[in-house]
């Protein structure tokens, strides 16, 4: 499989000038796509298949890190303040 021509938001682009007005012929022909093509896009935008199916992925994943770093700096935070509680009173 080849390289692909666009990517999903150039693609929603695409399909938001044929919903703003634009026949299917001219969108085609301004973006070089064939009509089938065209309807394939819009089918699969329909569905929400392949579109914001992987962003959303993407961002699970980001959330997932994001979160485990967040754990980690909270408990290095707790484990620094302990330590200086036991030193501040170690020391009075």
């Amino acid at each position: 499989m080849g390289k692909r021509k666009f990517n999903d938001d150039r693609i929603m682009d695409i399909l938001k000038e044929h919903q703003s007005g634009m026949t299917v012929t001219d969108v085609c022909s301004k973006y070089g796509i064939s009509e089938p093509t065209f309807y394939r896009w819009q089918s699969l935008q329909l569905k929400n298949v392949g579109f914001d199916v992987k962003r959303l992925k993407a961002l699970e994943e980001e959330n997932r890190k994001l979160k485990k770093l967040l754990a980690e700096t909270m408990l290095a935070a707790a484990t620094l303040s302990e330590m200086l509680e036991k030193t501040s009173k170690e020391s009075a």
